[in-house]
C-alpha cells in the first residue's frame, strides 16, 4: 500500500514537472499595451517628463526668493592696528545672515511668467504624448499590413514554385520551350524578391517598435483584432476652428506668450523701489584687538542687526534697455501665436481634404484587386480546360498580388491620415484608450 502511494507521488511530481517545462506561449502585443508602454519608455516621453520637471523647479527658485535665506558661518582671523572686515564681515566666532525679498514689484511679474511657463511646459507634454501615441500606432498598423502581405506573398511563392516544376515537365514532355523556363524562373524571384522586401520591413518596423515600447524585438507579435475601428471625421469648417483651439502646441504657444507679457512687465519694474528683509547675528572674538580702537563699555561680544533694505534705482540706462529687448520677445512671442494657429488649421484642412481624397482611392484599389482576383479565377478555369499557358496564368497571380499590395498601402495611408486628423482634433488619446 505504502509503495502504491508512492508511486502515485512519483507520477504526480513529474506531471507537475513537465507542465512546468512546458513552453509558456507568447501573449501577443496589443495596440493598447503597445501605446502604453510608449508612453512610459519612450525616449520623447522621458524627455517630456524632464521638462516639466525643470519648469516646475524654475518656478520654485523664483517663488522661493520671499523665503528667508539663513547664512551660518564663521570669520575667524586675526588682526593688526585697526580692524577690518573679512569678506565684508567682522572677525566672529559664528554669524549667521538672514535675507529675504518683501516688497518686489519685478519679482512677483517673474514668478507670474514662470507659473505661465510651467503651464506651457505642461501642454506641450501633451504635445508629446499625442506623437508618442501616433507614431506607436502607426508603427504598430504599418507592422500589421507587412505581416499581413507576407502570407500573401509566401502563397505567390509557393505557386511559382509549384508552377516552375509544371513548367518543367511540360519541357520535357516536349509541350513547352526553354524561354517558357525563364519566364517560370523569372517570377519565382519576383515572388522571393517581393518576400525579402516584406522581410525588410518587418524587420525595421519590429526594431522602431522595440525601441518605443522597451519589449525585444522578436518578443514582439502582433494582435490586429485589438485594433479599433478609427472614426470617421466629417469634413466641416467648424473642426479647423476646433483643431487651431484646442491644439496643445496652440496652448503651449500661448502660455509662452503670456510668460513673455509678464517677464518684460518685470523687467520695466526692475526700476521701482524694492524693500528686503535683512538681519544679522555674530559672535566676535576676544583674542582681536577691538578693545584698542573702541571703548571697552561700547564693545559687546554678541551683536545682531535687524531690519530692511530700500533701494531705488535712480539710473539705470542698462536695464532700460533690457526691459526693451523683452518687450520685442513679448510681441514675437504673440506673433508665435498666430503662427502656430494658422499652422494648425492648414494642416487639419490638409487631412481633411487628405482624406477624403485617400478614401477615393481606396475604394479604387479595392476594386482592381476584385478584378484581378476575378482574372486570375478565370485565367485558372481556362488553363485546367487548355486554352490558356502557363505564363498567362503566372501574370494573372503576379497582377492579383500586386493589386492586393496597392490595397494594403491605400488603407494604411488612408489610416495614417484618418489618426493624424483625430490627434489635430484631440480624440487621438481617446481612441487609443479604447482600444482592446
Amino acid at each position: 500500500m505504502a509503495g502504491e502511494d508512492a508511486r502515485r507521488s512519483m507520477l504526480l511530481l513529474v506531471f507537475l514537472l513537465s507542465f512546468v517545462a512546458l513552453p509558456a506561449g507568447a501573449e501577443p502585443l496589443t495596440l493598447k499595451r503597445a501605446v502604453q508602454l510608449a508612453l512610459t519608455h519612450s525616449p520623447m516621453a522621458g524627455e517630456a517628463i524632464a521638462d516639466e520637471q525643470r519648469a516646475f523647479a524654475s518656478m520654485r527658485e523664483a517663488r522661493n526668493q520671499y523665503i528667508p535665506q539663513v547664512n551660518v558661518g564663521s570669520g575667524l582671523g586675526d588682526s593688526w592696528g585697526y580692524p577690518l572686515s573679512l569678506e565684508g564681515t567682522a572677525p566672529s566666532l559664528v554669524n549667521l545672515s538672514a535675507q529675504s525679498a518683501m516688497f518686489n514689484p519685478a519679482l512677483r511679474e517673474f514668478v507670474r511668467a514662470a507659473r505661465s511657463e510651467y503651464k506651457a511646459t505642461g501642454e506641450a507634454s501633451k504635445d508629446h504624448r499625442n506623437q508618442t501615441i501616433q507614431d506607436t500606432a502607426l508603427t504598430y498598423l504599418e507592422l500589421v499590413k507587412w505581416e499581413q502581405l507576407m502570407d500573401q506573398l509566401r502563397r505567390q511563392h509557393e505557386d511559382s514554385l509549384q508552377m516552375q516544376q509544371v513548367v518543367d515537365q511540360r519541357i520535357q514532355e516536349g509541350v513547352d520551350s526553354e524561354q517558357t523556363r525563364t519566364q517560370a524562373r523569372l517570377a519565382t524571384a519576383r515572388a522571393n524578391l517581393r518576400i525579402t522586401q516584406a522581410q525588410g520591413a518587418v524587420d525595421v518596423l519590429r526594431s522602431t517598435l522595440s525601441q518605443l515600447t522597451g519589449l525585444p524585438a522578436t518578443a514582439i507579435e502582433t494582435d490586429p483584432e485589438s485594433v479599433p475601428a478609427v472614426p470617421e471625421i466629417a469634413a466641416q469648417d467648424d473642426v479647423v476652428t476646433k483643431a487651431a483651439e484646442s491644439s496643445p502646441s496652440v496652448l503651449s504657444a500661448q502660455e509662452h506668450a503670456i510668460a513673455q507679457g509678464f517677464r518684460a512687465r518685470g523687467e520695466h519694474r526692475a526700476l521701482w523701489p524694492t524693500v528686503d528683509f535683512a538681519t544679522q547675528y555674530a559672535v566676535l572674538a576676544k583674542f582681536n584687538n577691538w578693545t584698542q580702537f573702541f571703548p571697552t563699555k561700547a564693545f559687546e561680544r554678541n551683536n545682531a542687526t535687524v531690519g530692511v533694505v530700500i533701494r531705488f534705482p535712480f539710473l539705470n540706462f542698462s536695464q532700460k534697455a533690457h526691459a526693451e529687448v523683452a518687450d520685442a520677445d513679448a510681441i514675437h512671442a504673440k506673433k508665435e501665436v498666430e503662427v502656430a494657429k494658422n499652422q494648425v488649421s492648414q494642416e487639419t484642412l490638409k487631412l481633411q481634404r487628405a482624406v477624403q481624397q485617400l478614401t477615393a482611392a481606396q475604394e479604387v484599389s479595392e476594386l482592381e484587386y476584385e478584378i484581378a482576383k476575378s482574372d486570375t479565377d478565370a485565367v485558372e478555369i481556362k488553363m485546367n480546360a487548355g486554352t490558356a499557358s502557363v505564363h498567362d496564368a503566372a501574370n494573372a497571380r503576379t497582377e492579383m498580388t500586386e493589386k492586393y499590395g496597392a490595397l494594403q498601402d491605400a488603407n494604411f495611408q488612408l489610416l495614417r491620415a484618418r489618426i493624424g486628423l483625430l490627434r489635430a482634433t484631440g480624440e487621438l488619446d481617446s481612441w487609443a484608450g479604447q482600444t482592446k
